[in-house]
C-alpha cells in the first residue's frame, strides 16, 4: 500500500495543479484530474443557451478531442451492454432523447432514462451551477438527434434513421462523406458529445475548464458516496471502493492495477467470503492516487512497449534527476548551458566535480522526510497491470547512488546531439535505454529493451552488479564493428567501455605505464587501426584490416596481430616518413607485453579500454598537430 500512499500524498501536495492543462512534447494536453473525473475523446460539441435552447454545433478538431469529464464509479468502469451513464458529457445513445425515434437501437433498458434522471438529481441539487441546469433543461426536449441533422452533423438514411458505418449506399444518397464519419470509429450511434453554454451577457467558461464545475459534481457525488469501511491506505474510516480507475498510461488502456471483480476466477476465494475482506480502499484514495499515477506519467514517464517507468518526488516533482537518464542529460537539466561547453575538456577531475556540484543543486532544498519514488508498470493483459518494481529512498541516499553510478560507469561518448544535429560529445554514463541498443542492436525487440532497462535499475540504485549476459552481449557487439554501421559502432564501443570501466576504473586518458596484456593488446590494434586509416584517402571510407579482424583478434590476439602486421605493410611504404612514428609506438607498446603473455588466451574488456584510449590519443595529437600548422 506504500506505493498508493505515496501518490495520494503526491495529489495532496499538486492540489494547486488540479484542473490546469498542460501540453507534452507532441502537443497532446494533459492535466492532474480532479476527484470524480476522467477524460474521454470528444467527437461533437454542442453549445446551448442560458435558457436552455439550441445555440450551435461542430465537429471536433482532434487536437482539441481530448476532454474532462465527470465520471461516476460504475460510469468509470462501464463496460459491454452495461447502462451506466457519465453524468454530463456522453455518447449520443444515452444524451439523445430521440435515439430511439432515429432507429437507434438498445438492447435492455432505455440509456437516455438513466442519464437524464442522473442529470436532473444533479441540476435540482443545492450544488449544482447554472451551466449544469441549462444543459439537463435543453436535453429533457429530447430534440437533441433533431437539432443535429438540421445542422448537418449528422446524417438520416432514406429510412429517416441514422446511418451506421459510411459504405457505398450512404455514398449514393448522401454524395461527399460527411466530416462525422471519418471522425468516429464506429457508426454515428457511437459519438461521443460534450455541451457548454454561450450567453450573449457574459463569458461562460467551458465546462472541462471550469473549476467552479469540478467541485459542482464532486460536492454532489459525494453525498451519494456510502459503505464506510477502514481504508487499508490512510487508516482512516471513509467510504470505500471496489472499481478502481483505468486509463493509467493512456486514453485507451483499460488495465486496472486494483480488481476485485472477478468473483468466479478464484481472485481471493478461498480464504474470505468478500473483497473487502482482503483489503478496502477508500474512494478518494483511489481517485487521487490513481490520478497521480496519469498525471506524473503524462508529465514525465518514460514508456517502452507499453512498459511504464517513472520516478518522481512527493514535495516537488519536477526537482527529481531520472534514473533512466544519461550524464548529459543531468547537465542538461542545469539553467547553465555553458555547462556544456565546459565539458569539452573530458578530463575525468572536471567531470566529477561538476558532476557533483550539479547533484549537490538538487540537494540543497531537502527536507527530512524528502523521498524519491522508483516505479515500474506493466499488464500481462488488456485488463490487469501490475508494479514491477517500486521503491521509496530517501533522495539524499538517491542521489548519492545517482552520483556513484555516474561517475564509476563512465566513458566518453560523441552519439549526443544539439538541437541544430551537431555531435555534442560527454563524459559520462550512458542510459539504460541505450545500453539495451548497444546489447542488441538498435532494431531490437521492445521487449528486449524494456526488460533490460528494468534490470538495470537494480544497477543504478541498488549498485548491484551489472548482469554478466549484458556485459557479454556489448563486449561481443563492440568487438565485430564490421557487423555495423559506423556510427552504430562507435556508440557501441564508447558504451561497451563505460559498462567495462564500471569494474576496472580506467580513465579515457592513454595510461602509458599500464602493463596489462589485454589493455596493451588494445593499444597494438589502436595503433595498426590509425596507421591505416591515415594511409588511406580520406574518401576511402572502408573498414580497417585491425577492425575487420578485430573478432578474431578478441579471441586469438596473438595469432591475428600477426595477420593484421602483414596486412598493414602496403599502408606502411604509402605513409613514407610519417611511418616512423607509429612503427616506433607498435615496438614500444610489443615489448611491453611479456613473452609468456604473448598467446591465444582470450582477451578481456580491458582490451577495448586500451584500444579506445590509444587511439583517441593519436587523434587528439594529430588535431593538436592540424592546429598549429
Amino acid at each position: 500500500m506504500s506505493w498508493l500512499l505515496n501518490l495520494y500524498e503526491t495529489y495532496e501536495s499538486n492540489l494547486d495543479q488540479v484542473g490546469k492543462i498542460e501540453k507534452k512534447y507532441n502537443g497532446q494536453e494533459y492535466t492532474l484530474l480532479p476527484v470524480s473525473h476522467t477524460t474521454q475523446t470528444a467527437h461533437i460539441d454542442v453549445i446551448v443557451t442560458e435558457e436552455g435552447e439550441f445555440h450551435f454545433a461542430n465537429i471536433i478538431n482532434k487536437s482539441d478531442a481530448n476532454t474532462l469529464i465527470p465520471c461516476t464509479e460504475d460510469s468509470a468502469s462501464r463496460a459491454g451492454a452495461v447502462v451506466s451513464p457519465y453524468p454530463l458529457h456522453d455518447k449520443i445513445s444515452y444524451v439523445a432523447g430521440d435515439f430511439v425515434a432515429y432507429g437507434g437501437q438498445i438492447k435492455k433498458e432505455v440509456p437516455f432514462s438513466k442519464y437524464i434522471t442522473n442529470l436532473k438529481n444533479w441540476a435540482e441539487s443545492p450544488f449544482a451551477t447554472q451551466t449544469v441546469k441549462s444543459i439537463y433543461n435543453y436535453l429533457s426536449k429530447q430534440t437533441l438527434i433533431a437539432d443535429l441533422v438540421e445542422n448537418k452533423i449528422l446524417w438520416l438514411d432514406t429510412n429517416a434513421h441514422l446511418i451506421g458505418k459510411w459504405d457505398k449506399k450512404a455514398e449514393d444518397f448522401i454524395g461527399e462523406k460527411p466530416p462525422i464519419f471519418s471522425t468516429v470509429t464506429g457508426g454515428q450511434e457511437s459519438a461521443f458529445v460534450r455541451f457548454s453554454v454561450h450567453s450573449s451577457k457574459r463569458l461562460i467558461p467551458q465546462p472541462w475548464k471550469d473549476p467552479n464545475m469540478y467541485e459542482s459534481f464532486i460536492l454532489y457525488y459525494q453525498r451519494l458516496l456510502g459503505n464506510n469501511d477502514l481504508c487499508y491506505v490512510t487508516g482512516n474510516i471513509m467510504p470505500s471502493t471496489e472499481k478502481h480507475a483505468n486509463k493509467i498510461r493512456n486514453a485507451g488502456d483499460k488495465a486496472k492495477l486494483i480488481s476485485s471483480n472477478d468473483t468466479s476466477g478464484f481472485t481471493y476465494r478461498g480464504r474470505f467470503n468478500k473483497s473487502n475482506e482482503v483489503a478496502s480502499i477508500s474512494y478518494e484514495v483511489s481517485q487521487k492516487a490513481h490520478n497521480a499515477l496519469k498525471w506524473l506519467i503524462n508529465k514525465q514517464g518514460k514508456i517502452v512497449d507499453q512498459r511504464a517507468f517513472l520516478v518522481w518526488g512527493n514535495d516537488n516533482e519536477n526537482n527529481v534527476l531520472d534514473v533512466m537518464d544519461d550524464s548529459f542529460s543531468i547537465f542538461a537539466m542545469d539553467e547553465a548551458a555553458e555547462l556544456k561547453e565546459e565539458l569539452k575538456s573530458y578530463t575525468y577531475e572536471h567531470f566529477a566535480r561538476e558532476l557533483a556540484k550539479a547533484i549537490d543543486g538538487y540537494k540543497s532544498d531537502l527536507s527530512a522526510n524528502d523521498r524519491v519514488q522508483i516505479m515500474i508498470l506493466d499488464s500481462a493483459t488488456t485488463g490487469r497491470m501490475a508494479v514491477l518494481y517500486y521503491r521509496s529512498i530517501e533522495r539524499s541516499n538517491y542521489l548519492e547512488r545517482l552520483k556513484n553510478w555516474h561517475t564509476t560507469c563512465v566513458w566518453q561518448h560523441h552519439y549526443r546531439k544539439n538541437k541544430e544535429g551537431y555531435s555534442m560529445p560527454f563524459y559520462g554514463a550512458p542510459a539504460p535505454k541505450d545500453i539495451a541498443f548497444a546489447a542488441y542492436g538498435p532494431k531490437a525487440n521492445d521487449k528486449l529493451v524494456k526488460g533490460l532497462m528494468e534490470r538495470m535499475i537494480p544497477c543504478i540504485i541498488d549498485e548491484a552488479k551489472i548482469p554478466l549476459d549484458i556485459m557479454k552481449n556489448v563486449f561481443y557487439r563492440a568487438s565485430n564493428p564490421i557487423s555495423m554501421e559506423n556510427w552504430e559502432w562507435e556508440k557501441t564501443l564508447s558504451i561497451a567501455c563505460a559498462l567495462i570501466n564500471k569494474k576496472e576504473g580506467y580513465s579515457v586518458a592513454l595510461d602509458q605505464e599500464n602493463e596489462d596484456r589485454d589493455y596493451l593488446f588494445g593499444r597494438l590494434l589502436a595503433v595498426a587501426d590509425v596507421l591505416e586509416r591515415n594511409a588511406l584517402d580520406n574518401n576511402d571510407k572502408r573498414a580497417t584490416n585491425a577492425r575487420r579482424y578485430m573478432s578474431s583478434f578478441a579471441q586469438h590476439p596473438a595469432r591475428t596481430w600477426t595477420t593484421i602486421q602483414k596486412a598493414l605493410q602496403p599502408y606502411q611504404a604509402r605513409l613514407g616518413e610519417r611511418v616512423w612514428y607509429y612503427n616506433k609506438l607498435i615496438d614500444e607498446v610489443g615489448t611491453k607485453i611479456k613473452f609468456e603473455d604473448f598467446n591465444n588466451k582470450p582477451l578481456s574488456g580491458r582490451y577495448l579500454l586500451g584500444f579506445y584510449s590509444q587511439r583517441n590519443d593519436l587523434y587528439q595529437k594529430k588535431n593538436k598537430e592540424s592546429q598549429e600548422i
